[in-house]
C-alpha cells in the first residue's frame, strides 16, 4: 500500500503541476528586493558617486510625513552605502548637518556593527550618531526605529527599551518599523519569549488600522517561532490563526504590489513551514513577481534561489493533493 500511494502521488505531480503555474511568473522574470520608482533613481545616481537624488527623495518622505517610506528608503540606502559608500561621503562633505544624511548614517552604523563580532562595543560608540539622528527632526520616528535596533544589539535592559518604545509610538503609533524592531527585541531570540512576542504582536495587529501592515505582525511572531532552535509555549491554533490574519490583509491589496511584498513573502514562507500548501501557492500567485530578501536569507544564502526552489515545492504538493483525474482550480478566489 505504501508504494502505491507514493505512485499514485507521483501521478499526481506529473499530472497537475504544469496546469499550476498559471498566474506564477516565469522564473527569469522575478526580480529581489525591487525599489519603487522613487527610489530607483536614487540608488543608479548614488552608483555614480550623485548624492542628490536619495537626499531630494528622503526630503519628500520628512516633509510629507511618509514614515513608512522614509523608513524602507533609509533601510535601502544604508545598504547600498555600506558597499559604495563614496555618494555618502560627498554628501557627508556637502551637508554635514542635513537631516536626512544623518538617519542614514545612524543606519549604516548600526548595520554594520550588528555584523560585527565587536558588535557592543560598536554600539557603544555610535550612540552620539543616534542622538544627532533624533535631535534632526523631533517629529521622526524613523530614528527611534533605529534606536530600538540599537539597544537590542547593545544588551539595553528592559526599561531602556520601553523608554526608547515610548519615544517612538509618541510619533507614530502605528509605525510598522518600529513595531518590528520591538517585536525582535521581545522575541525569544533576544530578550524575551515566544508567548511574549506573540502577546505584543496580537495586540498591536488588533490596534492597528485596516490595511495596515501591522495586521501581519503575528505572522512575523509565527516565523520566529517556527524557525526557533526549540520552539515550545505556541499551539497550532495561534499560528494559523497569524497566518489567516496575514491572508485577509494580503486580499485587501492588488496582486504583484510591491508595498506588500515582504509581508506576502514572509506570509508564504510561514504558509509552507504550516504545509498549508494551497495557501501558500495563492499567495506566491500574489507576490507576482516581487521577492524579497527577507524571510528567505534566514534560510538560505540564496534566498532568490530559496524562493523559486520552495515555489515549485509547493507546486508539486498542491499537485499530489489533487485527484488523478481531476484538474486544477486556478481562480484567484480560491488561492487567496
Amino acid at each position: 500500500m505504501p508504494v502505491l500511494r507514493a505512485l499514485i502521488r507521483t501521478a499526481r505531480m506529473i499530472r497537475h503541476t504544469q496546469a499550476l503555474a498559471e498566474g506564477l511568473p516565469p522564473d527569469d522574470e522575478i526580480l529581489l528586493d525591487a525599489p519603487d520608482e522613487r527610489l530607483a533613481p536614487a540608488l543608479v545616481a548614488a552608483g555614480h558617486t550623485e548624492y542628490g537624488p536619495a537626499a531630494k527623495v528622503l526630503a519628500h518622505t520628512r516633509e510629507a510625513a511618509e514614515w513608512e517610506n522614509r523608513d524602507r528608503y533609509v533601510q535601502r540606502l544604508a545598504a547600498f552605502a555600506a558597499a559604495r559608500p563614496d555618494w555618502l561621503a560627498a554628501w557627508q562633505a556637502a551637508a554635514p548637518h542635513d537631516p536626512d544624511l544623518l538617519l542614514v548614517k545612524a543606519e549604516v552604523a548600526v548595520a554594520h556593527a550588528f555584523a560585527s563580532p565587536a558588535r557592543a562595543e560598536l554600539l557603544r560608540d555610535i550612540a552620539p550618531l543616534l542622538l544627532a539622528a533624533a535631535d534632526a527632526d523631533p517629529r521622526d520616528p524613523v530614528p527611534w526605529r533605529v534606536a530600538l535596533d540599537h539597544a537590542r544589539g547593545a544588551n539595553a535592559s528592559h526599561t531602556v527599551f520601553e523608554e526608547l518604545w515610548a519615544e517612538a509610538v509618541r510619533r507614530s503609533p502605528h509605525h510598522y518599523g518600529c513595531h518590528v524592531s520591538a517585536l525582535q527585541y521581545l522575541s525569544a531570540a533576544w530578550y524575551g519569549s515566544h508567548v511574549e512576542c506573540f502577546d505584543f504582536a496580537e495586540r498591536a495587529a488588533q490596534d492597528a488600522l485596516p490595511g495596515s501592515l501591522l495586521k501581519a505582525l503575528p505572522v512575523r511572531a509565527a516565523f520566529a517561532y517556527l524557525t526557533a532552535a526549540s520552539p515550545q509555549g505556541v499551539p497550532r491554533s495561534r499560528l494559523d490563526t497569524a497566518a489567516d490574519l496575514a491572508v485577509e490583509l494580503s486580499s485587501a491589496y492588488d496582486i504583484a504590489d510591491p508595498w506588500p511584498a515582504e509581508v506576502r513573502n514572509l506570509l508564504a514562507c510561514v504558509l509552507i513551514q504550516l504545509e498549508r500548501w494551497q495557501d501558500a501557492l495563492g499567495q506566491l500567485r500574489r507576490i507576482g513577481p516581487y521577492a524579497t530578501s527577507f524571510p528567505w536569507d534566514r534560510l538560505s544564502d540564496d534566498p532568490l534561489g530559496q524562493f523559486l526552489h520552495l515555489r515549485d515545492g509547493v507546486r508539486l504538493e498542491v499537485a499530489a493533493e489533487i485527484p488523478l483525474l481531476g484538474g486544477p482550480r486556478t481562480s484567484d478566489d480560491h488561492y487567496a
